[in-house]
């Protein structure tokens, strides 16, 4: 085989396509964050607004987690030296789990070094733990909880998105007594809607199974103190698992999982995931910690967050211009076509120094690439208008159409 060749051929398709990722090469100014500095192909500089970032809240920025890092490295360096079993377990990590915990209201946390391997160490892990275990998984949950799963090697069964109907059915087809665990997410990242928590738990309670719900792109944003969709529904005593990330509303780095101690003590004993990863430096930890305990009392934060997305939602919507809205701080402009998308993108950052990635196939189903849109509070009322203005240029000179709404 000419392996060459067909590396190229496979590169050429994605180019074809319109596929081809390509990774923008940017600076994050700190304290003036969303803008960065954008180092061109070719060498020359442009300053831009960043709005696909996930840092929702700017807390990668904030003066209490800057703090709070910089003091850890001067105190105890650089990296953790270890795996958690073999040194690499701080006091940076004890009191950040401790955290963890608290704002979910479990009895334990467990820290990843970020929320996919989170994912999939646990979620591969439990068959072993459970023999016989059947996962329920929604299609479109993360990639990072279909490998964890596949993984597992055990059976599994798809239901159609936030379809409890289907749920239900598949449930039915399990003996009564029979280890089974429902997988799924708060909210979908791509499209920006909720899953149905409050019912997955009911069919949960009836059928006898464990919960497991990823809130990555909901800790930080929902609930009194930040502790997700769960927390603000009033339902996270009836979540088994509560998988989040550190690396968006907390701006800094890492995942986690929150649940029982036995479960947590189980997890951490037998998932190879988590036993033999270096474990997160202290630093890292220090300032992840911060940033939790700070959320956990800056509603301020989360309301001005949800008031951006609103006013964004509200402008894109006048325009004619084809989002959707599922009440969630996401809002994807759909576009439909990989070719226009990147087209899109590119125009916004070199014509108008905004910076927004292309969202396409696999990430989302073929026909519904969009451009994905993240508003936060450090997001000005210019840099608002001056998106909404360079979307309404653009709309129109790429020749798309303009619908009332999607979704």
């Amino acid at each position: 085989m000419d392996y060459n060749s067909r590396i190229e051929e496979a590169l050429s398709s994605l180019h074809e396509e319109g596929r081809y990722r390509v990774f923008q090469n940017i600076r994050r100014i700190n304290q003036q964050f969303p803008i960065a500095i954008w180092t061109k192909p070719d060498g020359s500089q442009k300053e831009i607004a960043v709005w696909c970032g996930n840092d929702y809240l700017g807390m990668g920025q904030h003066p209490v987690v800057l703090d709070a890092m910089k003091t850890a490295v001067d105190t105890a360096g650089a990296g953790s030296g270890g795996t958690r079993n073999i040194s690499g377990t701080t006091v940076y990590h004890q009191e950040l789990e401790a955290e963890i915990a608290d704002l979910h209201s479990k009895e334990r946390a467990i820290v990843f070094t970020s929320a996919y391997n989170a994912n999939e160490a646990t979620l591969s892990v439990l068959p072993r733990l459970f023999p016989g275990l059947t996962i329920l998984s929604d299609e479109l949950n993360h990639a990072s909880m279909i490998e964890g799963i596949r993984h597992g090697n055990c059976s599994k069964k798809i239901f159609r998105h936030n379809d409890v109907a289907h749920l239900r059915e598949l449930l039915e087809e399990l003996p009564k007594d029979a280890p089974k665990l429902i997988a799924f997410e708060s909210i979908y990242s791509m499209d920006g809607d909720f899953g149905p928590i409050r019912e997955i738990c009911d069919l949960a309670d009836e059928f006898n199974a464990l919960t497991y719900i990823d809130e990555v792109h909901a800790v930080g944003m929902y609930g009194p103190r930040g502790g997700g969709v769960a927390e603000r529904d009033g339902l996270s005593d009836r979540i088994d698992i509560i998988n989040g990330t550190l690396g968006k509303a907390f701006g800094v780095m890492g995942g986690y999982i929150a649940t029982s101690e036995k479960m947590a003590d189980a997890v951490r004993s037998f998932a190879p995931g988590f036993i033999f990863t270096t474990s997160l430096p202290p630093a890292v930890a220090a300032a992840a910690a911060a940033s939790v305990r700070h959320v956990k009392t800056d509603q301020a934060l989360r309301d001005s967050q949800q008031e951006k997305a609103r006013v964004l939602k509200s402008r894109l919507k006048a325009l004619g211009l084809p989002i959707d809205d599922h009440g969630s701080h996401i809002v994807p402009v759909h576009v439909g076509n990989p070719v226009k998308c990147k087209m899109l993108s590119d125009m916004l950052l070199e014509d108008y120094g905004i910076y927004v990635q292309p969202i396409n196939f696999p990430t989302v189903p073929r026909g519904t690439e969009r451009l994905r849109f993240t508003p936060s509070p450090v997001h000005s009322d210019k840099m608002l208008n001056d998106l909404v203005d360079a979307l309404d240029a653009l709309w129109g000179q790429c020749a798309l159409n303009r619908l009332d709404m999607v979704g």
